[in-house]
């Protein structure tokens, strides 16, 4: 089946995009929202400008369309860059990475079915700690921003592997902490992935700290060679 996928560039959307491919489907293109507000409720907003660099790693067309993130109109936002991506491709069904968020799940079956398209959630109601242990062994990704208790600076720019699962799985255990970050605890970018056919490497970033959050802002990064 050809399929679009919605992209934030973090683990989840990335990893929902192998699983797809995995089950011999046609990834024809990505879509990514550009939102302008930092606390959106269906977009990440964290390195969204590092889209483009993602697609060409991936070797795949990249549509963004810009969003004020004003809540509920945000979506139509996503309905337009539906509209564009199906006037340069042909596809059946939409790529997401939701894993619990009936909030976006239901905003984004409902887009879905205006469009006839079908919704493919590979990631759906699976559990946590696998899905974040097959993305270890399978993609790399880093965390970018932090917004929960127990999650300092010290987690900024660091990779998700064994070490930082079992990190996660502690804070799970005092403070609740989704281990996916689904609630917006902590977001990830991803810098390789097996369909990437060059890796991403960071070249300058810096550490914005606020308060009790922070983000890991890429300033530059370059794609290289993956062997």
């Amino acid at each position: 089946m050809d399929l679009a996928a919605f992209l934030s560039g973090g683990k989840d959307s990335a990893y929902a995009i192998l699983k797809e491919m995995e089950e011999g489907n046609n990834i024809k293109c990505l879509i990514s929202i550009s939102s302008r507000n930092e606390e959106s409720y269906m977009f990440h907003t964290q390195n969204i400008e590092m889209m483009p660099l993602f697609a060409a790693a991936s070797d795949l067309p990249l549509i963004i369309q810009e969003s004020e993130g004003v809540k509920e109109e945000e979506l139509r936002d996503l309905e337009i860059a539906i509209e564009r991506a199906l006037k340069d491709y042909e596809f059946e069904g939409i790529v997401s990475g939701a894993i619990e968020s009936n909030y976006q799940r239901m905003r984004m079956e409902k887009i879905c079915d205006n469009f006839n398209l079908r919704l493919c959630s590979p990631l759906w109601n699976r559990d946590p700690e696998t899905i974040l242990k097959e993305i270890s062994e399978r993609m790399e990704a880093i965390i970018i921003h932090v917004a929960a208790y127990g999650l300092d600076k010290g987690f900024l720019g660091r990779k998700i592997d064994k070490n930082m699962i079992e990190k996660l799985k502690k804070l799970n255990d005092l403070y609740k902490l989704h281990l996916c970050g689904e609630g917006g605890e902590y977001e990830t970018f991803v810098v390789d992935a097996p369909y990437f056919k060059r890796k991403i490497r960071i070249k300058e970033w810096d550490i914005d700290w606020r308060g009790d959050r922070g983000s890991f802002i890429i300033r530059d990064a370059e794609l290289i060679e993956k062997w």
